[in-house]
């Protein structure tokens, strides 16, 4: 196997679309909300694998369909408006699902971190092309950093993994010459920083 078959397999292992549902499964399985009954576990995984992977890889079908992508990886700057608008609306659909379930307060703030994060690389994809990966890495580091400090339980493990996961996605993005190294230190650090404003705030 060589290292651009790896590069790539890095890439979709660590997509931005499938991160969500790695963030969830660590807290249903090892925070307090794993306390949650089996039907109300499957719920929110159901609620956010439709919000955050279903919806919006149908909606890049759609998009390439009508001829408004060249590819899904949405490499041109120009074609990742429209998909990133979808994504964050998802994001923000996604969190007031959630928040019907009073006790799920913490997991409606992860919404809408990444819904900010989205909006931040539309704004950004305007004028300049910042690395989505590198991005969604940072805002997971970011709120396993959040939930390490606030309490919600201790996840200095998987932090030390995601910061480690993050650094070989910056290596196998560069390698692929998907981004330059401004790209990504742009994407990992707004998706560090967006991720906990918004969940301090919001």
């Amino acid at each position: 196997m060589n290292l651009t078959k790896i590069s790539h397999g890095i890439s979709w292992v660590l997509h931005p679309f499938l991160l969500p549902l790695y963030l969830l499964l660590l807290i249903l399985g090892f925070t307090a909300f794993a306390a949650y009954p089996t039907g109300m576990k499957f719920y929110i995984t159901w609620v956010v694998i439709l919000y955050t992977m279903i919806i919006p890889v149908l909606s890049l079908g759609v998009l390439k369909s009508m001829g408004h992508l060249t590819d899904y990886r949405i490499d041109i700057r120009r074609e990742r408006i429209l998909p990133l608008l979808i994504g964050a609306l998802c994001y923000v659909l996604c969190a007031v699902t959630i928040a019907k379930i009073p006790s799920a307060i913490f997991l409606r703030k992860f919404m809408l971190a990444a819904a900010s994060c989205e909006i931040l690389c539309l704004v950004v994809s305007l004028k300049w092309k910042i690395s989505l990966h590198l991005t969604a890495m940072g805002a997971l580091v970011s709120l396993l950093t959040l939930m390490t400090f606030i309490g919600v339980r201790t996840m200095f493990l998987p932090l030390v993994i995601s910061v480690l996961a993050a650094g070989l996605l910056a290596s196998a993005r560069l390698y692929l010459g998907c981004h330059n190294g401004m790209q990504i230190f742009v994407g990992f650090t707004s998706g560090l920083i967006v991720s906990a404003l918004a969940v301090l705030f919001f």
